[in-house]
């Protein structure tokens, strides 16, 4: 009994001291932890980010009620042998308060070192970082290793900046991005799940077989109206019809800005390929309203001037050339390897053209190798329709780009498609119907943990947290180019 009686006196005795070990420990952390989230409150926001390793300042610009700072960040060339040496890639960040929702944008091609406000960082009151695609100068590695620019690198990126601002941006983050954007949203969200609490992808579209382009056939012959439809039929065909003449007129405009066209191979090349973008150009950056205003109707008395300026407005002329071509170099590459490309048929000009709706090797550079890889799409389009998980897609009713889109099958959460009325290249959640409007706001604000009781109650009173500001909530107008 005494033998029993020590050896509960000393695991009593045994006991208290590591309880008061543990909390002379625990004391210790909290002290800590509290030190540093004060060391954090004194510091400059703007030390705190250059803290980050790799990471530095380029410039500073000021905007009320925001700080913006436009950043190199050190990223490998090769995320799977960081050994092959690294390159400096060119993000801005948005800074609003750390105790706000982040938002992660990509357009998919160069940044703008302007301030802007994408929508959900709108809605969500939050700070934004803006990430410039890996291979858009000056964003590429010297000398570029072209088999290095591929979505899971470009993910890999991404992942690489979100891990290192996490640290100081601690509430929740949500990336988005509109047209190549909105797919380098989803690919980052297929390859790294775990990062972001909620996407939203605007006007995305998915090529999962790049062989099979009959939805964009569909959507030539049905889209709009019928009299709009001839309008915009005819000045392709009467372009194509008078080609001995406006390709004088086109050596002239090229001649006068110092244009080549090695990349494509000859002006008539690139002639019939401007011509020929000129309906989808239309359908994506322009509404049906302006079917009548900006296109005439094509008779005897319509001009070679007429039509040459027309198909400047909606196409441009220069979007062939090698000069036009070259800042968009990866994307095509992309194209080629991975994302695939359309091809439509347009019966109305059989008989008219010499080349065909081009494919997207007729625009890089023939030093540039490439193989295409079908299976690329096809992995990622699987991965949404069985694994989304707070995503949202929107579309534009009457955008090309959308008649190949993401679909959603049963055991996706909390996750949506929606596509506004109506709707170009330019959609967005605030053209949707007002009840669709309100419930596509309130998962938004819920994913970024900042929606308020009264839309948790009732979704239909959600609305952006922030008030629109004019400069700041301006759509990208490189969001509305012919590319994605």
């Amino acid at each position: 009994m005494r033998k029993s009686l020590g050896w509960l006196l000393s695991m009593a005795v045994l006991t208290g001291t590591v309880t008061a070990a543990g909390a002379t420990a625990e004391a210790a952390t909290t002290a800590e932890q509290a030190a540093t989230a004060e060391q954090a409150a004194t510091t400059d926001i703007k030390d705190r980010i250059l803290a980050i390793p790799g990471m530095s300042l380029i410039e500073e610009k000021p905007y009320a009620g925001y700080r913006f700072f436009v950043l190199n960040y050190t990223q490998p060339v090769d995320h799977r042998d960081p050994s092959k040496g690294t390159f400096e890639q060119r993000i801005t960040l948005l800074h609003k308060d750390t105790s706000r929702p982040t938002v992660f944008y990509t357009g998919g091609y160069n940044v703008s070192t302007t301030p802007g406000r994408r929508e959900p960082t709108q809605i969500v009151d939050g700070n934004q970082v803006s990430m410039e695609y890996r291979f858009f100068t000056p964003s590429r590695p010297a000398p570029a290793d072209w088999s290095k620019l591929d979505i899971w690198q470009a993910a890999s990126d991404q992942h690489r900046i979100y891990t290192a601002l996490k640290k100081i941006y601690s509430k929740n983050w949500i990336s988005t991005g509109g047209s190549k954007g909105g797919m380098t949203a989803t690919y980052y969200e297929r390859f790294y799940p775990k990062d972001m609490d909620g996407v939203v992808a605007y006007v995305a579209p998915n090529d999962v077989l790049n062989k099979e382009d009959s939805a964009y056939d569909d959507f030539f012959a049905n889209v709009g109206t019928k009299e709009c439809r001839d309008r915009l039929n005819a000045v392709q065909t009467e372009a194509l019809t008078r080609r001995d003449k406006l390709e004088p007129m086109y050596k002239e405009y090229a001649d006068k800005d110092g244009s080549t066209f090695n990349t494509i191979g000859s002006l008539d090349k690139a002639f019939e390929a401007v011509v020929l973008d000129f309906v989808w150009g239309f359908w994506q950056t322009r509404l049906e309203s302006d079917c009548f205003t900006l296109v005439p109707a094509v008779d005897k008395d319509t001009t070679d001037e007429q039509l040459f300026e027309t198909i400047e407005e909606i196409s441009g002329w220069s979007a062939y050339t090698d000069q036009g071509l070259e800042p968009y170099t990866p994307y095509y590459y992309q194209a080629s390897t991975q994302l695939g490309w359309p091809t439509i048929k347009q019966p109305h000009l059989d008989g008219l053209t010499r080349y065909g709706y081009q494919p997207s090797r007729n625009f890089v550079p023939s030093d540039i190798p490439m193989k295409f890889d079908p299976s690329a799409m096809r992995d990622v389009d699987i991965w949404v329709r069985n694994n989304a998980n707070h995503m949202m897609y929107v579309y534009g009713q009457n955008d090309p780009w959308g008649s190949e889109r993401f679909h959603l099958g049963k055991h996706t959460v909390d996750s949506y498609i929606y596509t506004v009325p109506g709707a170009n290249h330019g959609a967005r959640v605030a053209g949707l119907p007002d009840d669709e409007k309100a419930f596509a706001t309130a998962r938004i604000l819920e994913w970024a943990g900042v929606a308020p009781a009264a839309v948790k109650a009732d979704p239909s009173n959600a609305k952006p947290l922030a008030k629109h500001d004019a400069k700041l909530d301006k759509l990208d107008a490189r969001e509305l180019r012919m590319r994605p």
